[in-house]
């Protein structure tokens, strides 16, 4: 990824808070031909597993993207955190341009496709209760059968991703001026988007502790 110095993170802390607000995130390899291949899918992170920490997630098995999980072939994990639209208008110079403020961290490792059933049944419980607590009346996969819940695991493959190397980027204005910058924040505030609410509330924080 394409890191300005002044948009660089190096926070693990941060980085994986990204990780945490926005677990939905894209996988990526490379096939035999060279040609990239990407899956959607909700991951949960395991902060004090390695330096980095390891990623969980679970794939339909009829998706052949699996079979690149071998634990020594790389994977792109790409999640995409806060991001909105700036208008120059906000801006106090007359003569700007517009561009688009985000957060974006890339995790890099060896996927192993888990081949242990108690600890594949725990990666899908983990995915479900990450999901579901925010909820009043959380679900519980304690509400299937032990049968239907055999036939339903044996549709999936699970698997863990150790992360060896994390970037992060977050464009958030650090290249303005702090007038300007104020001025993005309160725009992004007022605005009727709960994302863009959502990034005024990350940069208010990054300038607070900046």
């Amino acid at each position: 990824m394409y890191i300005p110095q002044h948009f660089r993170i190096s926070d693990l802390p941060a980085l994986h808070d990204v990780i945490d607000r926005h677990a939905f995130a894209v996988i990526v390899t490379t096939g035999g031909g060279g040609a990239p291949f990407a899956t959607h899918l909700p991951f949960y992170l395991q902060r004090g597993e390695g330096p980095n920490g390891t990623l969980y997630a679970h794939m339909a098995r009829a998706n052949p993207h699996w079979g690149a999980f071998d634990g020594a072939r790389e994977a792109l994990v790409i999640f995409q955190g806060e991001h909105g639209y700036v208008t120059p208008a906000w801006y106090e110079g007359a003569e700007n341009v517009p561009t688009w403020n985000y957060l974006a961290v890339h995790a890099y490792g060896a996927p192993r496709v888990i081949e242990e059933p108690a600890q594949e049944r725990r990666v899908l419980e983990t995915l479900v209760e990450m999901n579901e607590s925010p909820r009043e009346e959380p679900w519980s996969t304690a509400r299937l059968s032990e049968g239907y819940m055999e036939r339903m695991r044996k549709g999936i493959v699970a698997f863990s991703m150790p992360i060896e190397r994390i970037e992060g980027k977050f464009k958030i204005s650090q290249n303005r001026p702090p007038a300007d910058r104020d001025r993005v924040i309160a725009n992004f505030s007022r605005s009727d988007r709960a994302g863009d609410r959502a990034l005024a509330a990350v940069m208010s924080e990054y300038y607070t502790g900046h």
